[in-house]
């Protein structure tokens, strides 16, 4: 594992603008309003090649112990006395606060090595901004400006000799064997309750209050021998009720996360069946192109009727993604979970499966002499050849003539004929037609000389 740093502190300091300096990333969601980073997120900071480390950003700490203010507490305290070094960071512009002091004595009492980070010291005098916060009796203080980058080399020079030297650096390598797994779906349907019943702890804030989550927090973990990075991401919600700044960036990471993972699983509230919502949180996931699996969860709480009907909802409903599967699950009591993980292997391997150029035609081949396009104004598509263009989706590339005039019909035969000769599922499938150039388009064969001449005798005959 490697050495683990920590960024603590009250609310609004700059713990997670100091998390994307380190990091050199955007991940952490950034916003002058107060509270936004509720769950912990992990990042690497390579800022020095030779001695890379994991950094933590947390919730801010408050005096509040209900609630989620009380359980983002919690997941701050997780995160620091797991740390090696803990990064206490305050704000230089409003000085010294009773809280600051509050959060000092419980640093002092967990043991674990700290010191003092003074944030938002630009455009102050730093010297002063110090001396503010010497009454906190810290021996190490080393002021910031996150935002600008100023005071992060120095501060990475103090983190660097701190850190234990027997960690193994190997982890940093990207494993292309872990499957990358996002949960998406509308607020409130169990995202966090999913992800932590698959940890087997309380990684994630889990609350009946919707929009708890706000970020997109990735977790690795390993099962049944295989490797898993999985996703948790803020509530999709309809575009006209997205009003908060907060929210907007919530869905605009979620969107992300969309587009960097292998697999989506959707997740549907049985209770409330397949609403419009839903379908467009679907929408995002078809348009990246992404493996999917949908889950239906909260079934334990249904009676016999009320399951008959959801799934005859959802096959209703949902007709315009039959090829995903859909798994009944219970985040809550963990039922369901193994065949979820099945589904979602069958996805990826479907989504990153390998095609060699001669199978793919001689599908194409049989696709075309089963059943032939119709023809459009007399003339005949002709398919002369196809080669695999990609995965994730499985895309094809189709070689021909006159394959523009192609029915909407004919593509959808010959996808689901590929599907099912290559047995694929829980993937979208991509056709790319391309037509052969005609070598004699836009040229023109000007007239010899002696051409011109018999023209002309030939027009004298015209009446």
């Amino acid at each position: 594992m490697l050495p683990l740093v920590a960024l603590v502190g009250r609310p609004n300091v700059g713990k997670s603008t100091l998390f994307n300096a380190f990091t050199r990333t955007r991940d952490a969601l950034v916003h002058d309003e107060p509270g936004v980073t509720r769950d912990r997120h992990y990042g690497i900071c390579r800022l020095d090649e030779d001695r890379p480390f994991a950094i933590c950003d947390t919730g801010g700490l408050s005096d509040d112990e209900e609630g989620l203010a009380g359980a983002t507490a919690k997941q701050s305290r997780a995160a620091a006395e797991e740390a090696d070094l803990v990064l206490f960071v305050v704000d230089g512009r409003e000085g010294p606060t009773v809280l600051d002091q509050t959060i000092l004595a419980w640093l002092r009492k967990t043991g674990r090595p700290f010191f003092l980070v003074v944030n938002k010291t630009d455009g102050l005098d730093e010297a002063a901004c110090i001396d503010e916060f010497a009454k906190f009796g810290v021996k190490i203080s080393l002021p910031v400006a996150a935002a600008h980058q100023r005071g992060v080399p120095e501060l990475l020079g103090l983190i660097l000799p701190r850190l234990p030297e027997d960690r193994d650096a190997a982890v940093l390598a990207e494993d292309p064997e872990r499957v990358r797994v996002a949960f998406i779906g509308r607020p409130n349907v169990g995202k966090s309750t999913l992800v932590n019943r698959l940890l087997g702890e309380e990684r994630m804030i889990a609350s009946d209050v919707p929009g708890t989550t706000r970020d997109s927090i990735a977790v690795d973990m390993e099962r049944d021998g295989r490797k898993y990075r999985l996703i948790d991401t803020a509530g999709l919600r309809r575009r006209g009720k997205v009003e908060e700044a907060v929210e907007k960036f919530s869905v605009f990471k979620t969107l992300q996360s969309i587009q960097s993972c292998q697999v989506a699983v959707v997740m549907l509230d049985a209770g409330e069946g397949v609403t419009d919502q839903d379908a467009t949180v679907l929408g995002h996931v078809l348009e990246a192109g992404r493996a999917l699996v949908i889950a239906v969860n909260k079934w334990d709480g249904q009676t016999s009727y009320q399951r008959e009907q959801t799934l005859s909802l959802i096959s209703r409903k949902l007709s315009f993604c039959t090829w995903a599967e859909n798994m009944t699950i219970s985040a809550k009591h963990g039922t369901g979970m193994r065949e979820l993980f099945r589904a979602i292997h069958r996805a990826h391997t479907s989504a990153t499966r390998e095609f060699s150029t001669s199978e793919v035609t001689k599908a194409l081949e049989v696709a075309y002499a089963s059943f032939q396009p119709p023809a459009v104004r007399g003339h005949l598509p002709k398919m002369r050849y196809a080669h695999p263009g990609g995965s994730n989706p499985p895309t094809f590339i189709v070689h021909g003539t006159r394959l523009k005039s192609l029915a909407e019909s004919y593509k959808r035969y010959l996808e689901n004929f590929f599907r099912k000769r290559f047995k694929l599922v829980g993937t979208p499938i991509q056709f790319i037609f391309r037509e052969g150039e005609n070598p004699f388009e836009g040229k023109k064969n000007p007239l010899t000389e002696k051409q011109v001449k018999k023209r002309r005798r030939l027009l004298r005959h015209v009446k």
